[in-house]
């Protein structure tokens, strides 16, 4: 069976490559922290690592080995979370676990201050995960309800969902471009112009999608920068970098040094979803779900 801790080390030696320095983090010295990594290896029959004079390097077999132990170290961090407030006496509280844009369009805020109008003591325990995350989580029950971009497969035997949220993409443009003297543009107007992509963790196709969409609706765009989330992508924006395809709920109140426009013609959207096991085990999480379903809405235009 697995050891935890020895799980511990070897993600805390594979994220600083260096054994001396996850020693150093995890409180311990390095030959008994050595001894316990050559003890994983030789328990799963599988090399880890590349040992070389400097610094160890993670194998192909090691990597897999790193996102796997990353999820099951999460799982028994909720799980023992959960544990401690069945043993308070705390309805066992809510795991809840999302996806960045269940934050910033205020589904999740306005849902959780509701909750707590309603149930002021309630322990709740937010997660970032992705969607694939979430959905195992919620057939282990280590979750309770799930934010979304998309639901789970429509005859999964052991969870439901319902949409949140749908949140139209408009073009955001630097406030000195020659583009942002008009409110027509045409998909030729955009075709061979520098583009800012968001490829968020969350999603790590969202690069594809969007290329894919904007060859639909008939340009091609220039790629010049990956923002890792919507935010970053404004930002640079507004620094003149470029053009990029921001959520409605993200430019709401209008960014400086931004100009925003509809796309009648590219009708492309975020969406939110709820998802949640079929099965309720608690009534607290049978309410909550019926909280974060009355909050569903769409962004009001900017």
């Amino acid at each position: 069976m697995l050891d935890l801790r020895q799980l511990r080390y070897f993600i805390a030696v594979a994220e600083t490559e260096h054994v001396g320095r996850a020693a150093e983090q995890l409180h311990i010295s390095q030959s008994p922290l050595s001894r316990q990594i050559a003890q994983l290896e030789k328990s799963l029959g599988l090399t880890l690592f590349e040992r070389m004079q400097q610094r160890i390097r993670l194998t192909a077999d090691g990597r897999v080995f790193l996102t796997e132990a990353r999820a099951l170290l999460r799982h028994a961090d909720r799980l023992e979370n959960l544990g401690r407030r069945l043993g308070r006496g705390e309805e066992g509280g809510l795991c809840i676990g999302y996806v960045p844009d269940a934050m910033h369009t205020g589904v999740l805020p306005s849902a959780l201050r509701t909750l707590q109008q309603e149930r002021p003591g309630i322990h709740v325990a937010l997660y970032s995960l992705t969607a694939d995350e979430q959905f195992v989580g919620l057939r282990q029950r280590s979750l309770d309800i799930a934010l979304v971009q998309q639901p789970p497969a429509a005859d999964d035997p052991d969870l439901m969902a319902a949409p949140l949220l749908e949140d139209p993409l408009l073009l955001a443009i630097p406030a000195h471009h020659t583009l942002a003297s008009r409110q027509d543009i045409t998909a030729p107007d955009l075709d061979g112009l520098p583009w800012i992509a968001v490829n968020t963790s969350h999603q790590p196709a969202a690069r594809d999608t969007f290329i894919a969409a904007c060859t639909a609706a008939g340009f091609t765009p220039d790629i010049r920068l990956d923002a890792p989330e919507p935010l970053t992508a404004l930002g640079l924006v507004a620094s003149g970098l470029g053009l990029a395809l921001i959520q409605r709920s993200m430019i709401h109140g209008t960014t400086e040094g931004v100009e925003v426009r509809e796309l009648p013609w590219h009708r492309e959207s975020v969406h939110l979803w709820a998802a949640w096991h079929h099965t309720d085990l608690r009534p607290v999480v049978a309410s909550f779900r019926e909280t974060v379903l009355s909050h569903r809405s769409s962004p009001q235009a900017p």
